[in-house]
């Protein structure tokens, strides 16, 4: 029955993403398409072959985190700043897929740091979480022996310590990411949560646009929000998965 339902909420997601994503992927497809034939029409000069390739050099290099800007390119995502905030996205296991190493040794010394750095981060996770939790019970019991409330000084510090982790990880992240990112709120607050659960699309990644200067903080401050922020998220799972059982 657990196996029917969960499969009959997957299908459920697919049939709605399908029916709101598909028809965008169509228009951009087609679009993309229109470009691709306006150009080869105005510039004759350019064969189809040759324009191919140039398009695959491009995405190959994106993906490489280098960009054209005029006659020169960007480069910077593999400076430490940048190569803390993917070491912390690989064992946080987000793994945004926007930036991966392109050696053979640094993809073989990616696969032992994340052997060895999930399960340590896993632990940190767990003690981060208990302490959280630690907090919200003191607090509790605190206010049970100055008020004498019993049931009434759980359910207050449980929801006060919602509402802060709300406020602090999901619903005000969005405005620093608005102010230096550019994003707009609903884009901040979708990557905000994508990057708590782990589940790490990389359509949104902080720090990447080749057009703006980001501050030396940012990338360090960002990760200790994602460190704790999944820590407080993986709690709220843990109380919806015990609801569910």
């Amino acid at each position: 029955a657990l196996l029917v339902a969960y499969m009959g909420y997957v299908g459920l997601g697919a049939g709605v993403l399908q029916a709101l994503e598909r028809p965008a992927e169509v228009r951009a497809a087609q679009h993309l398409l229109q470009q691709h034939w306006e150009l080869l029409a105005n510039h004759t000069c350019l064969r189809g072959a040759a324009l191919q390739r140039l398009i695959e050099g491009i995405v190959q290099a994106y993906k490489s985190g280098i960009t054209l800007q005029g006659n020169t390119t960007s480069l910077g995502r593999w400076d430490f700043s940048g190569s803390f905030f993917f070491s912390i996205s690989a064992i946080t296991t987000i793994g945004y897929g926007n930036l991966s190493p392109s050696t053979v040794a640094g993809r073989i010394f990616c696969i032992f740091f994340a052997l060895f750095g999930i399960p340590l981060n896993l632990v940190l996770l767990n003690e981060i979480g208990q302490l959280m939790l630690l907090g919200v019970q003191r607090c509790a019991h605190r206010l049970e022996e100055v008020f004498h409330w019993q049931k009434k000084a759980s359910l207050l510090i449980k929801t006060c310590a919602l509402v802060t982790g709300l406020l602090l990880f999901l619903l005000l992240p969005p405005l620093l990411f608005s102010d230096k990112e550019g994003w707009s709120y609903e884009e901040g607050f979708y990557y905000s949560f994508i990057t708590l659960s782990t589940i790490g699309f990389g359509d949104y990644v902080i720090g990447m646009n080749p057009d703006r200067t980001y501050p030396g903080w940012y990338k360090n401050v960002i990760s200790l929000w994602i460190l704790f922020g999944m820590a407080w998220l993986a709690l709220v799972i843990k109380f919806g998965i015990n609801f569910l059982e």
